[in-house]
């Protein structure tokens, strides 16, 4: 995500955000037992916000150092609704996402679209606990004075001073970040954040949980399986990325899975009336505003945003192909609006639960570093521009690639690719077409945890759960039966 994005309030937008967010709810726990005794640990109280009318909120201290617990604390913040067949209730459901995403907000949008009037047994059978990771939303957040990208920073820098100048600024972004949140913001890595889900799991008084995640949350509970193995009944991972490769083949994938999806947004175009550039080469409408941004940047509107280059376009376009129902015909009303002269649509964020800087923040924790000189730079950007000549590969982890060098706080990766001992097989929901994760990174996450199954499903969204009747379906019976689909089934509706 790009910091200058604003928290768009779109109606439609709303709606594509539960779809990409609600679908990052966590799928609860699962054996039928009696509700567990009170959550040790967990200070609940009735929520006095009207969305979440009749649910509980909670808090709970968990370290920030899990090293060394007696260090200093930090504050999650939940949201617990209980199931509405309490006579067969069979367990609890973490909605939970991380790098910079409020589960409390998705489930504010879940709720807001009548969630329970479709979940079926998501809703029916388990609690849905949604919990803010630690330096994200309504738990103690990660705040910054500076911001990841600024006006006069470039994300490709074609000279040795723009990429000083990158560097320079990302440390100074860094400094600034640790000064005002202490050691917090060296400590919302992969690990420590599915530490804390131990410690919920613990307050809730389950013996074991249910997990659904999408995209960052599909790591993040392949992570607290390995760390916690058999304290996870189910696991539902819709859109699964891909870390058991260099990050350099990582980006170079996303890149190019980012480019299929906007030749596909291109054909739509082409093919359909709802299109706003229909009847004109969507693909060399979007390259000249580009061009023409890069040359003179497009003002937006009356708002105080400052004016957008060809880098901030394509950097805000990625997260328009993400729903081709929802946001592609925005992505074609906001080429247009630009063309003339208002680039103020490529400031409105599709997913406005995310938080900018809580994104970068964890990102240059979790991702090696393997670029740390121009020419290395240059290399990738030459590679990334061949398979994404549209958008250039400005993807999500060529920014979080770019925004962490000079990073002054070490790198923490998982360890990923080995077989995780004591996990569920999980449900991995994966679009055959997608602007965030290659299609193929469903299988190597199923290799990871055995006897998992990838269902896909035909088309270009994520939040599957939502969207398709028959990934709803599927995960609703895994959730409660915990049996898969035959392996090789796609979804077509």
């Amino acid at each position: 995500m790009t910091r200058f994005r604003t928290r768009a309030g779109w109606t439609a937008v709303a709606l594509g955000v539960l779809a990409t967010t609600l679908a990052a709810p966590a799928l609860a726990r699962a054996e039928p037992e009696n509700r567990p005794a009170s959550a040790s640990g967990i200070d609940w109280h009735a929520c006095a916000d009207a969305d979440f009318k009749g649910m509980q909120c909670g808090s709970l201290r968990v370290p920030i150092d899990w090293s060394r617990p007696g260090s200093g604390s930090l504050s999650l913040s939940l949201v617990r609704r209980p199931a509405d067949d309490q006579a067969h209730r069979q367990g609890t459901l973490l909605l939970n996402d991380g790098a910079g995403g409020s589960s409390i907000e998705q489930l504010r949008l879940a709720m807001r679209s009548h969630l329970p009037q479709f979940a079926g047994d998501m809703t029916g059978k388990f609690d849905v606990v949604a919990v803010d990771p630690r330096g994200v939303g309504h738990s103690t957040p990660i705040v910054c004075g500076e911001e990841p990208g600024p006006a006069g920073i470039s994300h490709f820098p074609r000279d040795k001073a723009a990429f000083d100048a990158l560097v320079s600024h990302n440390r100074a972004f860094a400094e600034d970040c640790l000064r005002r949140n202490g050691p917090l913001a060296a400590h919302v890595d992969l690990t420590s954040t599915a530490r804390d889900f131990e410690a919920v799991r613990t307050g809730l008084g389950e013996r074991q949980l249910n997990w659904y995640g999408i995209h960052y949350s599909t790591l993040l509970g392949r992570t607290y399986a390995d760390l916690y193995p058999g304290r996870l009944r189910t696991m539902v991972l819709d859109t699964a990325l891909d870390d058991t490769g260099s990050p350099l083949r990582r980006t170079v994938e996303e890149a190019a899975t980012a480019e299929t999806a906007f030749n596909r947004f291109t054909a739509w175009c082409a093919a359909s009336e709802d299109c706003a550039l229909h009847g004109k080469d969507a693909a060399a409408e979007y390259d000249a505003l580009v061009a023409r941004a890069d040359r003179e940047p497009i003002r937006t509107g009356g708002t105080a945003h400052r004016p957008l280059t060809g880098e901030d376009i394509r950097e805000a376009t990625q997260d328009y192909l993400t729903m081709s129902g929802l946001f592609w015909p925005e992505l074609a009303k906001a080429v247009a609006l630009a063309q003339q002269g208002d680039a103020v649509d490529f400031t409105r964020d599709p997913d406005n639960t995310l938080d900018p800087v809580q994104v970068q923040v964890p990102a240059c924790l979790d991702n090696a570093r393997p670029v740390r000189t121009l020419a290395q730079l240059t290399d990738l950007r030459k590679e990334l521009v061949r398979v994404s000549p549209h958008l250039g590969g400005a993807v999500r982890s060529y920014k979080a690639l770019a925004g962490c060098l000079g990073w002054p706080e070490p790198a923490v990766p998982v360890k990923a690719g080995a077989r995780v001992t004591g996990a569920p097989p999980a449900l991995i929901l994966q679009s055959t077409h997608q602007a965030l994760a290659p299609y193929q990174a469903g299988a190597a996450m199923a290799a990871q945890l055995p006897g998992s199954v990838v269902l896909a499903r035909e088309g270009d969204d994520y939040s599957m759960f939502l969207v398709s009747r028959c990934a709803r379906e599927a995960t609703n019976r895994y959730l409660t039966t915990r049996a898969l689909p035959a392996p090789g089934t796609t979804c077509t509706n």
